[in-house]
């Protein structure tokens, strides 16, 4: 972390929200507000720099909203489960509210995930996505209600949206692997907040690309302004030196781009130009083709690429092409050998490679038999398809915590027939997606997002146009169902009516003590260690029911047989004096649930 002796920012607040920065240019942030920050380094005083920020009403309470977060159990349901025996090791539906369901992910799945796509809502204005997060703060009261984003123009909708999404993607930020990445779906209405809320989570040095994807194959006539035909995928690596993309597979069309005219041994090859814009010293010179045909110099603008020298050096290799009449302007032979094995990603996808938005409404209808659609914006699995194979290998961990209709898991079962491997996914969706669900009771985590992936991994079958029916084979795999339960402790420190299971506790223990994932294989149940680190134990003494009290007594650490020389234990009794517990080592008795984090 980098020192700085001092801080100056100046702010504009106007009324139409606009900021001026130190050329007069006019820069816009919910609520108006952009701070611009001269850093000044403590080691070089000379080096400065302007860093624009992002401020929206509310942030303050936001910003280490995370980290208050209750931890909530995580309740498996077996009959909604695809499994035989369903745990949190394999893939994953979640139902409930993605925030309180990231915080519990913590303890077994912080630092593992390689790659998360997001899809949340784009705040277009006309939404009535439901707002869950339990703010109580007295700046939230007078402007958050229980729906945000209502029909028309509300001009603190921007505010809102940020608050919602800033301690989501604090999260998504720590259970990212270091060499992972995320992608998230977003359009104009607040792409601009987007990329601003990620430079501060993720840091700006870690930005990766914006993706433009095209969504829409035809032009809509009846658009006001523009017929929209793009989304964008904003792209950020956790740690941007540490993740590259994959390369995708070339196109039966970029391999027809090479050809050998002129019979050479090493294979297929494509031309480039040899001249190029940037300046070179030794860049201009006259040429005489092999031909006989004189070129005074490169074209107007231009330099050769490569010096005098090196050209003739090339085109004694065979690697200079002139031309079949050997006076051409000359053109580098790159072979199909000795280039890379594939494509690096670009950035601009179209429909006819990643899929549009019409092909994903009727995908979803026909798995699940819809007439109408429940999703007005689902994404193909084309597209999914496409980010998992830059940025997922055969045994990742992919997540989706705004999941919608499925579509991250179809892709994942997908891919993993497709190229043999065993890519496991998480996905997170609350039971009711807006308040027409809620008020119908219509649970779009049970009825939509379960239910088609279950159809896809069992197979299924749906009625054309024309009334035939067909079949569609089952892709494989298999899901835990599981439910964001109850609040671990409550205000408190005490445990609710309903006690947490051992495990429950123990994953909680073990990572609020050590920041380390959680191995339920590695408990022992008959001393009650759950783990360990860096020389020393944890143990969890806890009976889950009101009728006993495990307690930390002589004759436990009699028996304890453990060469660490630092020892935790958690324990609902303590019987051992002080003074005794010395004689056994360097032990910490905890209070279950008294002494918790």
């Amino acid at each position: 972390m980098t020192c700085f002796s001092r801080q100056r920012w100046r702010e504009s607040n106007g009324a139409n929200g606009g900021c001026k920065g130190g050329n007069g240019s006019r820069f816009f942030a919910p609520t108006a507000i952009v701070k611009y920050f001269l850093l000044e380094d403590s080691i070089n005083a000379a080096n400065t720099r302007r860093v624009p920020i992002i401020q929206f009403k509310g942030k303050t309470a936001v910003e280490s909203y995370h980290r208050v977060v209750p931890h909530h159990t995580l309740e498996i349901d077996p009959k909604l489960s695809l499994a035989k025996k369903p745990s949190m090791d394999g893939n994953l539906i979640i139902e409930g509210d993605n925030l309180i369901a990231l915080k519990s992910l913590l303890p077994t799945h912080a630092g593992r995930i390689k790659c998360i796509y997001i899809d949340p809502p784009y705040n277009t204005g006309n939404e009535g996505w439901v707002y869950n997060d339990n703010l109580t703060q007295p700046q939230f009261k007078e402007w958050i209600g229980n729906a945000v984003g209502k029909e028309g123009e509300d001009a603190c909708r921007h505010d809102k949206w940020c608050c919602m999404m800033y301690p989501r993607l604090q999260l998504l930020k720590e259970l990212l692997r270091d060499d992972g990445a995320i992608f998230v779906s977003i359009d104009d209405n607040e792409v601009h907040h987007l990329r601003m809320l990620m430079d501060e989570v993720f840091g700006e040095e870690n930005f990766v690309a914006t993706v433009v994807w095209q969504k829409n194959f035809s032009p809509k006539n009846s658009a006001k302004w523009f017929s929209e035909d793009h989304d964008f995928v904003v792209v950020y690596g956790k740690t941007k030196e540490q993740w590259r993309p994959i390369l995708l597979d070339r196109s039966e069309e970029q391999v027809a781009m090479y050809s050998n005219p002129d019979d050479d041994p090493r294979g297929p090859w494509a031309s480039g130009d040899m001249s190029a814009r940037n300046p070179y010293s030794k860049g201009k010179y006259s040429i005489k083709c092999p031909g006989g045909r004189v070129i005074p110099g490169p074209p107007p603008g231009t330099y050769w690429r490569v010096e005098e020298s090196k050209l003739w050096e090339l085109h004694k290799d065979r690697r200079i092409w002139w031309g079949d009449d050997k006076n051409g302007v000359p053109r580098l032979k790159r072979f199909l050998s000795e280039v890379k094995e594939g494509v690096t990603p670009r950035t601009i996808w179209l429909h006819t490679d990643a899929g549009n938005t019409q092909e994903a409404k009727k995908t979803v209808n026909e798995i699940l038999a819809l007439d109408e659609n429940v999703f007005q914006t689902p994404k193909p699995v084309r597209l999914l398809q496409k980010i998992l194979t830059v940025a997922s290998s055969a045994d990742d961990l992919i997540l989706d915590s705004f999941a919608g209709s499925g579509t991250t898991a179809h892709a994942v079962l997908e891919l993993n027939k497709e190229d043999g491997g065993n890519r496991k996914f998480i996905l997170v969706q609350q039971a009711f997606d807006t308040k027409e669900n809620e008020k119908e009771k219509f649970n779009i985590c049970e009825k939509i997002t379960r239910e088609r992936v279950l159809r896809v991994s069992k197979g299924y079958s749906y009625k054309t146009q024309s009334g035939k029916t067909e079949k569609v084979e089952g892709l494989g795999g298999e899901f835990a169902y599981v439910r964001v339960g109850e609040k671990l402790m409550g205000e408190y420190r005490q445990f609710g009516d309903k006690l947490p299971g051992f495990e429950e506790v123990a994953r909680y223990v073990y990572f609020t003590e050590t920041s380390q994932n959680f191995d339920a294989a590695k408990v022992d149940k008959a001393t009650g260690k759950i783990g360990e680190w860096k020389g020393t134990s944890y143990y969890l003494l806890y009976t889950p029911n009101r009728k006993e009290d495990r307690a930390l007594d002589v004759e436990f650490l009699e028996k304890l047989k453990d060469k660490n020389p630092r020892k935790v234990i958690y324990c609902e009794k303590v019987w051992v004096h002080r003074e005794d517990l010395g004689k056994f080592g360097d032990i910490r008795p905890m209070l279950v649930p008294f002494n918790l984090k």
